[in-house]
């Protein structure tokens, strides 16, 4: 069983027990995480589509950071134009729990 996720502008493909790091996003109560654009869910191999009823995808922040830094260098030729800067994008790493779909519960196995 697995889910296809958009968050933070990419998509994710996730099954319970899964570790994703996603954009900085807000998290619930408790550190618990709900994904509300569910693109597709797969139920057994081979089938794929797009979720009938209310679907749901829920995990738990394990971890909240900065990654590595990013220079970001500007340069014109023959102008003496040279410009430096550095970008480190901020992100969260989330265990997928819980997939729910159709009346259907998968959950990660501990």
């Amino acid at each position: 069983m697995y889910a296809v996720i958009r968050a933070g502008g990419k998509q994710y493909r996730v099954a319970p027990g899964d570790v994703i790091r996603v954009e900085k996003m807000a998290t619930g109560t408790d550190g618990q995480v709900e994904f509300p654009e569910i693109l597709a869910v797969s139920g057994g191999e081979g089938q794929i589509g797009k979720p009938q009823s209310e679907a749901r995808v829920l995990g738990h922040v394990v971890e909240e950071g900065r990654g590595e830094k990013i220079l970001v260098f500007h340069f014109k030729r023959k102008k003496q134009y040279k410009k430096l800067q550095g970008h480190r994008q901020s992100y969260v790493q989330v265990r997928i729990n819980e997939i729910m779909v159709d009346g259907r519960s998968f959950t990660a196995a501990n």
